[in-house]
């Protein structure tokens, strides 16, 4: 008799408690909260509220460049690990061996497997996974976030496990508790999911300084801010003559490397990227209070030399494979840019416009004349911490005055 009183106490009969994760859960979904907080906090709820649970695991698709789906697992003692899926993961034979499109694929919604004693089940890789690491019983739910037609393993919710540890595995209050639970933990996982996804879109086509302005507020044309920042323009070189002489695929991957190696090197070293323009790069290092300008200089000029690096690397890959190399010419200003929406009252751009910004370009071109990788306008040189070279005065095209011209020192 003291045995099924203290189970009734370990267990989710006590619908106070459970009660209580519940509400947590959907407030929630009414903060700036991320998915890993939500989950880890309803997990560490829930075996407060006495159920077993030493492991749990969510799954979603998501909308990212790099991710197909993210996969968070959370351990007793462990915190959260998250988890990116790549694109091709759906189509993987782990995938199709899982639980999950078992129950996707026969429209189930919940599949619960002992992993030890006399009722034990193994029909998937994963119950014999969890029963090697020292877990007893596994409830699968699958919840759909819409409509769906029976039998998609592609459509949009959340996919999940709860596994405990103790002998007896999970009693009935149990998985009542938990399927009530969980179906909250969905609709708070959506709202953050939708959240999430917003941010991605916006950083990936916007930069993520120009996505957070956005996703704040500023959304009408007109709203922006004058920046006082170092200017980055990098254009390809002979993009033409190589689009009409590479296979269309090849020209893609160059395309990509270049933008890799020159647009990731701004990003890697403290910068944003404004635009991809065709085959050309707008990148800014804004001044802060954080730093000084010498130092911003000195930031554009690591990502510079670390973008020719980058090309270098590129490049050596391509004559090994027989394809053709990529080169770009690079013009750094200094100036006042205004950062913000330009365009049609329902159709906008948020990027970077001013005089300073059509004089780097200026610059970017005069670098075939040249023959220099990189050139520099004075106000640039002037707050570089190191040594450059003068190229004396030159014309930029549609700017009256001559403008004195440098390029890196050895």
């Amino acid at each position: 008799m003291q045995r099924i009183d203290d189970r009734i106490k370990r267990g989710g009969d006590d619908d106070s408690l459970i009660g209580s994760v519940v509400d947590w859960v959907m407030a929630q979904a009414l903060r700036d909260t991320t998915i890993e907080d939500l989950f880890e906090g309803c997990c560490l709820r829930l075996r407060s509220a006495g159920l077993p649970i030493a492991r749990g695991y969510i799954a979603f698709r998501t909308l990212h460049p790099l991710y197909s789906a993210m996969g968070l697992t959370w351990e007793l003692g462990n915190g959260v690990k998250t988890v990116g899926m790549s694109h091709d993961a759906s189509r993987d034979e782990v995938w199709r061996r899982s639980p999950f499109y078992f129950m996707l694929s026969k429209d189930i919604s919940l599949l619960r497997r002992r992993l030890t004693g006399e009722g034990a089940i193994h029909d998937f890789p994963l119950m014999t996974d969890l029963r090697d690491d020292g877990y007893t019983d596994t409830l699968c739910y699958a919840i759909h976030f819409e409509e769906s037609t029976p039998g998609d393993t592609e459509a949009r919710g959340i996919l999940g496990t709860w596994s405990c540890d103790i002998k007896a595995g999970f009693s009935d209050s149990d998985i009542r508790s938990l399927i009530r639970v969980q179906n909250r933990l969905a609709v708070a996982c959506k709202v953050i999911i939708k959240s999430q996804i917003a941010q991605n879109i916006s950083t990936t086509y916007l930069g993520s300084n120009a996505g957070q302005r956005v996703l704040k507020g500023q959304i009408k044309r007109g709203d922006g801010e004058k920046i006082h920042a170092v200017i980055w323009y990098s254009d390809l070189r002979n993009s033409t003559a190589l689009a009409d002489m590479m296979p269309e695929e090849d020209y893609l991957d160059l395309l990509n490397g270049y933008f890799e190696s020159t647009a990731g090197a701004i990003i890697d070293n403290g910068g944003d990227v404004l635009l991809l323009i065709g085959d050309a790069v707008l990148g800014i290092f804004p001044f802060t209070e954080n730093r000084t300008q010498a130092e911003t200089g000195e930031l554009a000029v690591k990502a510079a030399y670390d973008a020719l690096e980058r090309i270098k690397e590129l490049n050596t890959c391509a004559c090994s494979n027989g394809k053709c190399e990529a080169s770009f010419g690079l013009g750094l200003h200094v100036g006042n840019v205004m950062f913000g929406n330009i365009g049609l009252p329902d159709r906008l751009q948020f990027t970077t416009v001013g005089p300073a910004v059509n004089e780097v370009a200026r610059l970017e071109a005069l670098t075939k004349d040249l023959g220099k990788e990189i050139l520099m306008s004075k106000e640039f040189a002037e707050i570089v911490g190191r040594q450059c070279m003068p190229m004396g005065k030159h014309q930029l095209r549609g700017i009256e005055e001559k403008r004195e011209v440098y390029t890196m020192g050895d």
